[in-house]
């Protein structure tokens, strides 16, 4: 059974928020690349994370797992020499990383997944095989890539607004190879927040990029990765959830954020911030699409009426995110209207209960829970055990804040 019913309850008390994913995935990844051992720690255990773990295992990197520790031997102190499988489960961040990355051994490697993995475009990766004569082959919409070949240094092309992914999988592998390699951005560049990250981890690990302005990234080749510990700071992208749980009325104490953290999720709290006093309300999804899903429930529920603009990228993630959330919300008793690209929400008092579907993502599920304390009566969700993905722990979380619910074999 993997339905829920909730209880609609004022959620309070304190939580701590888990560690950043984006940030763990970097980590992980820049120790995997680098000699000898490094500690990161206070690590989430969530599908994707353990897709990225997986991955740096298939190309060789031993790492041991202890608590909410990870500790890390490099590749490079014995890289794999034989044809291996990544397996990135659902993890785009996983596949669009790992692609350039493998690319440093000359091994056949096989990239599968599941879901709609293989929906998700990989035309920049082609285009770099294509140019430098690497073998590959793919299924149409199945994850099962297959690459022959090493990444040689050149100058490397890459749209800005497709996702930012690509250009962090390019940084990752870059300054291993012999020679110097420029990637230059040819449009409008989206997600800069994530680039952000990806620049500030390789720099901790003893990476030196030269970003000039956004538009061309200037990467020294025969660089090492230095050893090193760290330790995850909190993640916005979940915190999100219980900062619009306190937005709709909620009172929870939220715990284990920096203030001056680079995420790009921390623009919840200024979208919070225009919903609460703009009068025209309008958000724009380009660098933050993970936050929409929820940010749609807090404008749901609030007086006047919210545009959601540049959120086309939604459809392409773990489900269409547009179309899950305005026809679910819209179960419950929202004012939403769907648009190719965007959203136009007519705030409501309050939600009704009903039955509702996570569409199988992760996003949706917690989305939808958060609702909960908003509905008249009990909703029962679809499918809410995805939040593995990124938040294993969140209906326990859930919980602890006095939310009520039950596993149910009922649906509609």
């Amino acid at each position: 059974m993997d339905n829920i019913l909730i209880k609609p309850r004022k959620l309070s008390g304190e939580v701590i928020v888990p560690p950043s994913k984006s940030m763990a995935h970097r980590a992980i990844i820049c120790a995997a690349l680098s000699k000898g051992n490094s500690i990161i720690d206070n690590i989430d255990l969530s599908d994707d994370i353990i897709a990225t773990i997986n991955a740096a295992r298939s190309m060789g990197a031993k790492i041991k797992i202890d608590n909410r520790k990870v500790v890390v031997e490099g590749i490079l102190s014995s890289p794999n020499n034989e044809d291996f499988i990544v397996d990135c489960n659902e993890s785009g961040s996983t596949l669009r990383f790992f692609v350039p990355i493998t690319m440093l051994l000359n091994q056949k490697k096989t990239f599968i997944g599941k879901g709609n993995l293989g929906k998700r475009p990989l035309n920049v990766f082609y285009e770099i095989f294509d140019k430098q004569g690497i073998k590959y082959s793919y299924k149409k919409d199945i994850l099962d890539l297959q690459v022959e070949g090493k990444l040689k240094a050149d100058t490397f092309y890459v749209r800005g607004d497709i996702s930012s992914q690509f250009i962090t999988g390019l940084l990752f592998a870059l300054p291993l190879l012999n020679d110097d390699s420029k990637i230059v951005i040819t449009s409008k560049l989206e997600s800069k927040s994530y680039l952000d990250l990806t620049l500030s981890m390789l720099d901790k690990f003893g990476i030196e990029i030269e970003n000039k302005d956004y538009k061309e990234f200037i990467i020294k080749g025969n660089q090492e990765y230095k050893a090193m510990d760290y330790t995850v700071e909190g993640d916005y992208s979940q915190a999100a959830f219980f900062l619009s749980a306190n937005y709709i009325g909620n009172d929870i104490d939220i715990k284990g954020l920096d203030e001056n953290s680079l995420q790009g999720d921390k623009e919840i709290l200024k979208w919070l911030e225009v919903l609460k006093n703009d009068e025209n309300k309008v958000i724009d999804a380009t660098n933050c699409p993970d936050i929409i899903p929820i940010l749609t429930v807090c404008a749901a529920l609030t007086k006047g009426k919210t545009e959601i603009i540049n959120a086309g990228r939604l459809r392409i993630k773990e489900c269409d995110r547009l179309t899950a959330i305005s026809t679910q919300l819209n179960k419950l008793g929202a004012d939403i209207i769907e648009h190719e690209e965007s959203l136009a929400i007519n705030g409501v008092d309050s939600l009704n209960g009903g039955y509702v579907d996570s569409f199988k993502d992760h996003r949706i599920s917690m989305s939808l829970a958060i609702a909960s304390s908003r509905c008249k009566d009990d909703i029962i969700i679809k499918d809410y055990m995805c939040v593995k993905k990124s938040y294993p722990h969140f209906y326990e979380d859930f919980k602890k804040l006095g939310g009520e619910i039950n596993e149910c074999d009922i649906w509609e």
